[in-house]
């Protein structure tokens, strides 16, 4: 998480003043209910918030005190007590530090993804925008990076809005995975706090009672979650590798914006290279990396260990901010795309009609050709294209065997390329609607 990849809106969720603030919410929405259930004095519940609540928490002394305890929740409360006064003996009653720390934590990560899902709209937001302006943009659909079949710039786009839209649905999947609350005490069992703390804490909070904790929030939860963001890392790094690929000189079909006065190589004062697709690349192999860990740490010993906390620490403000930085990133990249379709219609030609191979295979078999004998004809032809720089509507023509089975008419009917976009409109209302 460094500031070069990170934007304040996320990493703000992610700083220690915002952690200890919500572990100061947690500790008082708990008083509260203690308060209701007369096991602490309602004057002293009032107390804490009033103090607690005005409360800019020293960080640098909530250190200091860590040095010698080597517990940051321990630090936390006697900084707390400072600032609190006598009524602090009341806060943390029945409570162990998971209740905080992973109640905490499941806040934090709910926070990062409503941020992550106000991205995720705006991007596809720029998809669609650019998916109906070049709906009907023909050009050359690659299978292997090799031309297959026409297609168009918008179907593209619009793959990439329903991928996205996939995500989005995810996304809000992990975060309901994520968002609950465990206020259940030493090994998860309630013996000092009454369950209706946690629900009372939990609805505060908004998220849910954990059904069942075994002192921490089972990380089933959030292996679920981080591998929703390593998912959605890779959607973006497809996205980005397509446009990376199309923008190479050879091809140059789309290309990123590229600024007045910005500067492309630092020997080469021609370049124009795709450095924010191949950062997004790039990007997604830091979310990813996350994944792993996350699963691993499912596994702790008996009722809880802290195994998983130092991966948690990293984990949870890496991913979140590069994945934050990254959704922002493509969509200025898509909003700003300078595609070419003279280009587009140039590669699609490149090869002099072979894009049409198919529909004269289709049509000698539907003659009453066999299959084997119709996909022999045609390709003899379209090696002629590869090898020899030859026509393929030319050389079909001047092919004897071929005009038996087919007339020059229906020969020619083969090489329209509108037959090729024809259901582009389903395609559009199934992806919009």
């Amino acid at each position: 998480m460094i500031p070069r990849y990170s934007r304040s809106q996320m990493t703000d969720i992610w700083s220690p003043a915002s952690k200890f603030r919500i572990w100061f919410e947690i500790e008082a929405h708990a008083c509260d209910a203690l308060a209701d259930l007369g096991v602490i004095p309602a004057e002293a519940a009032k107390t804490i918030w009033k103090k607690g609540g005005a409360a800019e928490f020293d960080v640098a002394r909530i250190d200091e005190i860590e040095r010698e305890t080597k517990h940051d929740v321990i630090a936390f409360l006697t900084h707390l007590a400072e600032i609190v006064g006598p009524d602090a003996r009341f806060v943390h009653q029945g409570m162990t530090s998971s209740d905080v720390l992973d109640t905490c934590f499941n806040v934090q990560l709910v926070k990062a993804t409503d941020l992550l899902l106000e991205d995720m709209d705006k991007l596809l937001d720029a998809l669609k925008k650019r998916a109906l302006e070049h709906k009907d943009t023909i050009t050359i659909g690659r299978s292997h990076a090799i031309h297959a079949e026409p297609t168009t710039f918008g179907v593209k786009l619009a793959q990439a809005y329903a991928e996205f839209e996939r995500c989005k649905k995810r996304l809000e999947l992990a975060r309901e995975e994520v968002a609950t609350c465990a206020i259940s005490g030493a090994v998860g069992t309630f013996a000092n706090i009454d369950p209706q703390v946690e629900e009372h804490v939990a609805k505060a909070m908004g998220l849910s009672a954990e059904s069942v904790s075994s002192q921490v929030i089972p990380r089933d939860r959030h292996a679920m979650y981080f591998a929703t963001l390593g998912v959605v890392a890779s959607s973006i790094e497809r996205l980005a590798t397509e446009i990376r690929h199309l923008q190479r000189t050879e091809v140059l079909e789309a290309e990123e914006y590229f600024a007045p006065g910005q500067k492309g190589s630092s020997a080469m004062p021609h370049k124009r290279n795709p450095i924010l697709t191949e950062n997004l690349t790039g990007l997604a192999r830091i979310v990813r990396m996350a994944v792993t860990p996350a699963m691993e740490n499912v596994a702790l010993w008996h009722e809880r260990d802290i195994s998983h906390s130092s991966v948690e620490r990293m984990i949870g403000p890496d991913s979140t901010v590069t994945l934050d930085f990254a959704l922002v990133r493509l969509t200025n990249v898509i909003e700003k795309l300078l595609v070419y379709p003279e280009n587009m219609d140039k590669n699609l030609n490149k090869f002099r009609g072979l894009v049409h191979s198919q529909r004269v295979l289709l049509a000698l078999t539907q003659a009453g050709c066999s299959r084997e004998d119709s996909y022999r004809l045609v390709q003899r032809n379209a090696m002629k294209v590869w090898e020899q720089d030859k026509d393929f509507l030319t050389e079909l023509l001047a092919d004897d065997d071929v005009m038996k089975v087919l007339s020059e008419d229906d020969v020619r009917e083969k090489f329209d390329i509108g037959y090729h976009t024809k259901h582009v409109d389903t395609i559009f209302k199934r992806v919009f609607g």
